[in-house]
C-alpha cells in the first residue's frame, strides 16, 4: 500500500490532468513490463482521484479484476489491444465518470477518418440482450432499412457482436451501456474488431435478407451535430398550449448564446399562451451546471433550491487556507442555496415535464434530481438507468506508456433531499423511451396531461 500511495502522490504532483506520456502514444508494439506499469498507474490513479469508489464498484472485485488483468498480459500488445483488455473494466467500474480509455474518441475518430479510414455504415439502435436495429445510415441519413434487426455481422451473431462490444463499455448500468454503446457502435465495433472495407449483414425485414455494405466514411451522427447549435436545443410549440424544449447537452462552450436561446423561448411561450412545457433532457449527457442554474431555473423556480446536499471529495490540489491536504478525503453539506425571481417577468407558472432516458447523465441528472426534489416538475421517461447520487469533477490522467487514459471522478454529490432512495434516477411518470420513436414519449406526456386536465375538470 505505502508503494501504490507513493505512485498515487507521484501521479498527482506531476498534474493528473496533463500527465505526459513517458513513452509515445504512437508507438506499434508495448511491452508486458510496459504495459503492467500502466495497470499500476490505473490502479494508483484511481487511488489518488475517486474519493469513494464503492460508490460504483465493490474494491474487493476490483482488485481481483485489475489481478486477473495482470496475470492475462503475457506478450506485447499495440494500444488497441491494450484498450481492449484495459477496457474489460469498465462494465464494473460502473459509473460513467470512472472508465479506461482513449486520450479523445473524438480526435481519434477524426484522425483515422482523415487518412482514409472506415466505419461500420449503420447508425444502429442497441439493447441490453444484445439486438441490434438500424437507425438511419451512418451521419443520420434516413435509411430504408430503419427498425431492421441485424441477425449477423461478416458471419457472426449480432447478438454476440454486441455483447462482446458491451464488455468494453462504461457507464453505470447495463440500459446506460447500451444505450452509450447504440451511439457509438461504429466506434468501438473498429476497435474491437479492427477497420473493415465491407460488412456483409444478414437483416431481418421480416425475413432473413442477406446484403453486402461498404464500409463509410460518413462523419457518424453524434460528431456532426456536436458543433451545431440547432440540433442541440430547440423550442416547438404545439397545440393545446403546449411547447417542447429540447436541450441536448450542458456543455455548450458559448453559455450566453444558450442564454439567450432561453430567454427567447420564455419569450416565445409568454406571447403564446403556453401552458404546459416539456423540457428534453434525453439525450443531455452534462456539462456545466451553470447552464441550468441560470439559462432554466430562474424562470420558473418557485421556492429556494440548491443542487445537491451533501459531498465527498478528494482533494486533489492541496488548499493551506483551508486546511486541505492533498489526498484528503472530506465531506460536507452543500449549503448554498439560490434563491426565485417571483418578479421575473417571463415567470412561467403552467406545468412542466422533464423528459429523461437512459442517457440523461451527469449535470443533467442534477437538473432533473432539482426539478424533481422541489417539485418543478414531473420527471418523466425512462429511469434504472443511471444513479441519482452523482459523481463529478473527473480528471483525465494519462497512462505513462500507452497513451490511454483514466478518466476518474473526484467528488460525489447526494441528491438535493439528501434522499438515499431512489438509488436510480426515477421518474414520476415511467414511459419506455424508443430512440426509433422518439416522438411517442412527447405523445404519452401530452396525453397523460389532457387526461389530467380532464379529471380535474371532473372535480370542479
Amino acid at each position: 500500500m505505502k508503494l501504490l500511495d507513493s505512485l498515487a502522490l507521484l501521479l498527482l504532483a506531476l498534474g493528473i490532468c496533463r500527465t505526459a506520456p513517458l513513452h509515445a502514444a504512437t508507438a506499434d508494439r508495448y511491452t508486458p513490463q510496459q504495459l503492467q506499469a500502466d495497470i499500476d498507474a490505473l490502479q494508483a490513479g484511481i487511488a489518488a482521484t475517486h474519493p469513494q469508489p464503492s460508490h460504483s464498484v465493490d474494491p474487493m472485485q476490483l482488485q481481483l479484476a485489475l489481478n486477473g488483468l495482470r496475470r492475462r498480459i503475457r506478450g506485447d500488445l499495440d494500444r488497441d489491444g491494450a484498450w481492449r483488455e484495459f477496457a474489460t473494466l469498465n462494465p464494473l467500474l460502473a459509473d460513467a465518470h470512472l472508465f479506461v480509455g482513449y486520450s479523445s474518441w473524438r480526435d481519434e475518430t477524426a484522425r483515422y477518418l482523415q487518412a482514409g479510414g472506415t466505419l461500420f455504415p449503420f447508425e444502429v439502435v442497441v439493447d441490453t440482450g444484445g439486438t441490434v436495429r438500424i437507425a438511419a445510415d451512418l451521419g443520420g441519413s434516413p435509411s430504408a432499412l430503419a427498425g431492421k434487426r441485424i441477425k449477423s455481422i461478416n458471419g457472426l451473431p449480432a447478438t454476440a457482436v454486441a455483447k462482446e462490444l458491451l464488455a468494453h463499455v462504461h457507464g453505470d448500468s447495463p440500459r446506460f451501456r447500451a444505450a452509450l454503446l447504440s451511439k457509438r457502435w461504429w466506434f468501438f465495433y473498429w476497435k474491437v474488431y479492427g477497420a473493415k472495407a465491407a460488412f456483409d449483414l444478414v437483416v431481418e425485414e421480416p425475413s432473413a435478407t442477406r446484403l453486402s455494405r461498404a464500409a463509410s466514411t460518413a462523419q457518424p451522427a453524434i460528431l456532426a451535430g456536436e458543433e451545431i447549435f440547432d440540433r442541440q436545443f430547440s423550442i416547438e410549440f404545439l397545440p393545446d398550449n403546449a411547447a417542447v424544449m429540447t436541450v441536448g447537452t450542458f456543455a455548450w462552450p458559448d453559455q450566453q448564446e444558450f442564454f439567450d436561446f432561453t430567454r427567447r423561448a420564455f419569450e416565445q411561450m409568454k406571447a403564446t399562451g403556453t401552458r404546459t412545457l416539456l423540457i428534453d433532457v434525453r439525450e443531455n449527457g452534462g456539462g456545466d451546471d451553470l447552464m441550468w442554474l441560470q439559462g432554466l431555473l430562474p424562470y420558473f423556480a418557485d421556492k429556494p433550491y440548491r443542487w445537491a446536499s451533501r459531498y465527498t471529495k478528494k482533494v486533489v490540489k492541496p488548499d493551506d487556507s483551508k486546511g486541505e491536504r492533498l489526498g484528503d478525503v472530506l465531506s460536507g453539506t452543500v449549503d448554498s442555496w439560490e434563491q426565485p425571481q417571483p418578479d421575473n417577468p417571463l415567470r412561467f407558472r403552467g406545468r412542466i415535464y422533464v423528459l429523461i432516458g437512459a442517457a440523461t447523465y451527469s449535470s443533467a441528472v442534477l437538473f432533473a434530481n432539482t426539478m424533481q426534489d422541489f417539485g418543478f416538475a414531473v420527471i418523466a421517461g425512462e429511469g434504472a438507468s443511471v444513479r441519482s447520487t452523482q459523481s463529478g469533477g473527473v480528471q483525465k490522467i494519462e497512462l505513462p506508456n500507452t497513451g490511454l487514459a483514466l478518466w476518474s471522478p473526484r467528488f460525489v454529490l447526494m441528491r438535493p433531499s439528501g434522499r438515499n432512495e431512489p438509488e436510480w434516477l426515477t421518474p414520476d411518470l415511467p414511459i419506455e423511451d424508443d430512440p426509433l420513436k422518439s416522438q411517442a414519449m412527447v405523445d404519452a406526456v401530452l396525453e397523460a396531461e389532457a387526461a389530467r386536465q380532464r379529471a380535474k375538470q371532473k372535480t370542479r
